[in-house]
């Protein structure tokens, strides 16, 4: 009813003012994937800082896909959107957005530049070998993509590797992302271990690597996989290891860190851990269509996300990792109690600093992760090659654990609105 009446309004807004859309800003971003209160405050700021009115007009999606059928297809135009890293690189290859233009911005106010991390710069420089997507988007979370166990049952030697997934020892507690992108970089990073140690294939060129034969090679390692998993999920699977049901899930450090904190209110230990052989990090990072109406607002309302308080309470909330280089932010997630880890890739000069390693990974960790990359017309492929690969173990089982999941999901739902942090339940990622 909630999401009906803030879709109401908007249309109702949208036909007051469609003759002057210098006043309405259409954000298209994540589910639950923002503190929302910080929206009227930057409706306040925007006007301070400008003297003009604006309204935003705030949607949600839950697929990258979705998100860009309809900029792609329906030409909509929604002026600030947040895709992630291989949509970012999709829309920057068919030229479907529009130059960032900060310099506009009075240098009072501008947060973009000195709060980039040099880390954030070089990955989105990466993005494409012949255009800077860092002209062109400005990245809001990041995180990794690793095993959540429960240390009862594994141990931190087993889930080191992402073998793990294969031991006939955890039938039936395994969960696996019902992303095939997220799950084929790891496999292939593990796979082609040898050659990586012999300097014969690097990290990005696997990110990279679409040819048959590697694909072939992960759809048999799936494959005997796939017996022992117990449900291939968008969702569910961190509530499920919250609950013992599961004991190991491929998951995203975001759910992974909900998770944690979730199972400690009830006596439950859970970690998490990018395997030694490596993985994918990702990222998601605002845009602005080429379909984009009011350009103005949404360079002020990007920048207005890279303030550093924005960062951190849009960080508490929603339980990922903001992109934001600033100290501050480094600052906000200091804890004591954890030991020191090498974070100086992120936070130049914070070499030995307590931070949860599942929020920034030490630098060890990320030398062996690498960035995802679109597949271009080649991405067909690996769906087909996920289908032949999950469409084979859905048995009553699985629905099962399917169907109770999501019916535990809805229940737990409606306590887990009265929390103020940590809070985001629904799948953030493709």
């Amino acid at each position: 009813m909630k999401k009906l009446t803030s879709l109401l309004l908007a249309a109702l807004m949208l036909g007051a003012c469609s003759s002057d859309r210098s006043q309405i800003l259409k954000v298209y971003n994540w589910s639950d994937y923002i503190d929302e209160s910080v929206i009227p405050e930057f409706e306040e700021w925007y006007q301070e800082q400008t003297g003009e009115t604006i309204k935003v007009i705030y949607q949600t999606f839950d697929v990258n896909e979705t998100m860009l059928s309809k900029i792609e297809k329906g030409k909509e135009d929604y002026d600030v959107v947040c895709p992630s890293d291989y949509i970012i690189e999709r829309m920057l290859n068919n030229g479907l957005l529009l130059p960032l233009d900060f310099a506009s911005l009075p240098d009072s106010i501008n947060y973009i530049e000195n709060n980039k991390s040099p880390y954030i710069r070089d990955m989105f420089a990466r993005i494409n070998p012949t255009i800077d997507a860092n002209d062109y988007s400005v990245a809001f979370m990041w995180g990794t993509t690793g095993i959540l166990y429960n240390p009862k049952y594994v141990t931190d030697e087993e889930a080191s590797t992402w073998d793990v997934i294969r031991n006939p020892k955890f039938a039936d507690k395994i969960f696996i992302k019902d992303a095939p992108r997220d799950v084929y970089g790891p496999v292939l990073i593990y796979l082609k271990q040898k050659d990586l140690q012999e300097g014969k294939v690097t990290l990005d060129e696997l990110m990279h690597d679409s040819s048959d034969e590697s694909l072939a090679a992960v759809e048999a390692y799936l494959k005997q996989v796939k017996d022992l998993v117990a449900g291939w999920e968008a969702d569910f699977g961190k509530d499920q290891m919250t609950r013992e049901r599961g004991w190991i899930s491929l998951n995203w450090s975001g759910d992974a860190v909900w998770a944690i904190e979730e199972a400690a209110e009830v006596g439950l230990e859970l970690k998490y851990i990018v395997p030694q052989e490596g993985s994918n990090v990702w990222f998601d990072g605002w845009v602005i269509p080429k379909y984009a109406v009011n350009v103005k607002a949404a360079t002020y309302f990007i920048d207005f996300m890279c303030r550093p308080d924005i960062a951190i309470r849009n960080m508490d909330v929603t339980g990922y990792v903001s992109a934001n280089g600033d100290i501050s932010v480094l600052e906000s997630q200091v804890d004591d109690e954890l030991d020191p880890i090498d974070v100086s890739y992120f936070f130049p000069g914070a070499d030995s600093v307590r931070v949860d390693p599942v929020l920034y990974p030490d630098k060890s960790t990320i030398e062996v992760c690498a960035l995802e990359h679109d597949w271009g017309d080649d991405t067909a492929k690996l769906i087909e090659m996920w289908s032949r690969v999950k469409g084979e173990n859905a048995n009553v089982g699985t629905i099962i654990v399917v169907v109770l999941a999501l019916l535990a999901m809805a229940a737990l739902g409606i306590w887990s609105k009265t929390k103020k942090a940590r809070r985001r339940r629904s799948s953030r990622r493709r």
